[in-house]
C-alpha cells in the first residue's frame, strides 16, 4: 500500500497504523487466506496420492511443482484467484466462491499430462478447508508475531525490575499513600503477569485443532467412495502433519472452542497491560517518571512544554479495541445454526483485526517503556513529606510487645492529620517499652521501610 492508499483506507489499521500492522499481513490479509487455502488442498491431493486405495499417483516432480504453489505464492497468484472466484479465467467461469476459486487455480496449474485434476478438493467441504487454513494463519500469527511483541515487552519490565530493585516509591492504596514499595518490586509484578498469561497465549495456541470429516462432520463422501479406508485414521494424521490437534468430533463446522480459549488468553494477556498503562499514565502525571523528549515532536498544540505519555494512552485505547473484538469473537464463533450457517465466515475474517490492535498495543506499550525514567529526587522527597507511613511497622511493632491499644494510639496520633517524624518520636517517649524497642521504633524512616520489596525481584524466573 502507498502513502497516498494509506490516506484513504477505511481503516486505521490500513491507514494510519499500517507500518505497525504491517507484520501480521502474512499471516490476516486476504492473499495470506488464498495461500493457506492453496497448501490444505495441495498437501491433501499429496496425501491421496499416498493412500493405496486410490489410483492417484504424484511424482517427485509433480510434488515439488504442487508444494511451489503454496511455498513460492505471488501476488499474481492471489489476483489469479480472486479473477477465478470475480470473473473467471481461461475455461473456468466466474465461481463466486472463494474456496472454489482456489480449487481451480490448484487445477490450472497442473501439468497437461497430469491425470490429478478430479482429485483436487476430492470428497471435502469449504469449511474443511478453511478451518485448517485459519488455524494455520492464527497459529502462525501469534507465534511469529504478537508473542515475540509480549515477551519484548515483559523483558523490558524484568530489565526495570532488576535494575530499579532498591529504588523506595510510596506506594497508594485507594489512591492514598500507603507502605512503601520499591518501583522495581512494582514492574517485577507486571514482568510476572505477563509471564504467566503469555504463557497461557502460548498453550492455547498450540491446541489449536482441526477437522476434516466432511459435509456434516460423518465422512460420508468419503466412505461413499472408498469403504474400506479408515478416513478417521487419515483425517487424524493429516491434520497433525499440519501440526495441529485433532478434532473427531464435529459438525461441518469445527465448533472452534479452541480460537475461543485462545481469544480469552489474549484478552487476559491485555487486561495485565491495560493496568500497566494506567500505572504508568498515573506515575508519568505524578512525576514518579519522567519522559524522554523526542525531537521535533508536539506535545501540544497551544502548550509547548508538554511531553505527553502518548504512547500509554495509545496502547491503552488499542487494547481497549482489542478486547472488545476478542470477546465478540469467542463469544461469536462458538455458536453455529444446526450443523451449519455462514455467518460465522465473515466474522472471522475480522480476526486479523482484533489481532492487529493487539500488535499496536505492545508495541506502543513497549516504546512508552522505552521513553520512561524513573525520578528518584520525586519519589524520596514524597516519601519523607508522607511520615505517617510508618504507622503500620509502630503499631505491629507494639502489638509484638504486648500492647493491646497499640493500633488505637497510632490512629489517634495519624488519622486525617499531617504529622512529622518528631510527632512520632515525641509518641515513643511516652511509651512504657524497653530502650532497645524505643531506638528500634526511632529508626524507622519512610525510605527504609519496603520490607523485602528489593529480594523479591529474584522471583521473576
Amino acid at each position: 500500500m502507498t502513502e497516498t492508499d494509506a490516506l484513504y483506507a477505511v481503516s486505521p489499521l490500513d491507514g494510519r497504523y499500517s507500518g505497525r500492522t504491517a507484520p501480521l499481513s502474512p499471516y490476516a490479509s486476504e492473499a495470506a487466506l488464498m495461500r493457506a487455502r492453496v497448501r490444505v488442498e495441495v498437501e491433501y491431493l499429496i496425501a491421496l496420492a499416498d493412500l493405496e486405495a486410490t489410483p492417484l499417483a504424484i511424482d517427485l516432480e509433480e510434488r515439488e511443482l504442487l508444494r511451489g504453489l503454496y511455498k513460492h505464492f505471488a501476488e499474481e497468484d492471489a489476483r489469479l484467484i480472486k479473477k477465478l472466484e470475480t470473473e473467471g479465467h481461461a475455461d473456468f467461469e466466474a465461481t463466486n466462491h472463494d474456496v472454489k476459486a482456489v480449487e481451480y487455480f490448484v487445477r490450472h496449474q497442473l501439468p497437461a499430462d497430469s491425470d490429478a485434476g478430479p482429485w483436487i478438493h476430492f470428497g471435502l467441504t469449504s469449511e474443511d478447508v478453511n478451518n485448517l487454513a485459519h488455524r494455520l494463519l492464527v497459529r502462525d500469527a501469534v507465534s511469529e508475531v504478537l508473542l515475540p511483541e509480549l515477551y519484548e515487552v515483559r523483558d523490558a519490565l524484568a530489565e526495570m525490575a532488576r535494575e530499579y530493585r532498591d529504588l523506595p516509591m510510596l506506594a497508594r492504596t485507594h489512591g492514598q499513600p500507603a507502605t512503601p514499595t520499591t518501583f522495581g518490586k512494582e514492574m517485577a509484578v507486571y514482568a510476572s503477569r505477563l509471564g504467566h498469561t503469555t504463557g497461557r497465549v502460548h498453550a492455547a495456541a498450540d491446541e489449536l485443532s482441526g477437522k476434516l470429516g466432511g459435509a456434516s462432520g460423518t465422512y460420508a463422501a468419503h466412505e461413499a467412495a472408498y469403504p474400506d479406508v479408515d478416513w478417521q485414521a487419515f483425517a487424524e494424521t493429516f491434520v497433525t502433519d499440519l501440526g495441529l490437534e485433532f478434532e473427531p468430533l464435529t459438525t461441518q463446522v469445527n465448533p472452534c472452542d479452541d480460537l475461543a480459549a485462545l481469544f480469552d488468553a489474549f484478552r487476559g494477556t491485555n487486561d495485565v497491560l491495560l493496568d500497566l498503562d494506567l500505572d504508568m499514565w498515573l506515575y508519568v502525571s505524578d512525576r514518579y517518571l519522567g519522559q524522554e523528549a523526542v525531537e521535533g515532536e508536539t506535545g501540544s498544540s497551544t502548550m509547548p512544554h508538554k511531553v505527553n505519555p502518548i504512547d500509554f494512552e495509545n496502547s491503552e485505547g488499542n487494547l481497549s479495541k482489542a478486547n472488545s473484538d476478542l470477546t465478540f469473537l469467542a463469544d461469536y464463533v462458538t455458536t453455529s445454526r444446526l450443523q451449519r450457517d455462514l455467518s460465522d465466515s465473515t466474522v472471522k475474517r475480522n480476526v486479523g483485526a482484533a489481532f492487529a490492535h493487539c500488535l499496536i498495543g505492545y508495541t506502543k506499550t513497549a516504546a512508552g517503556l522505552e521513553k520512561v525514567v524513573p525520578n528518584e529526587q520525586v519519589m524520596r522527597e514524597d516519601l519523607e513529606s508522607t511520615p505517617e507511613i510508618i504507622g503500620e511497622a509502630v503499631q505491629t511493632i507494639l502489638r509484638r510487645e504486648g500492647q493491646e491499644d497499640a493500633y488505637e494510639q497510632v490512629k489517634e496520633l495519624t488519622r486525617g492529620k499531617q504529622v512529622t517524624l518528631s510527632d512520632f518520636r515525641e509518641l515513643f517517649d511516652d511509651l512504657e517499652v524497653d530502650e532497645e524497642v524505643r531506638e528500634e521504633l526511632a529508626d524507622l524512616t519512610p525510605t527504609d521501610y519496603v520490607g523485602v520489596a528489593s529480594d523479591l525481584v529474584d522471583d521473576l524466573e
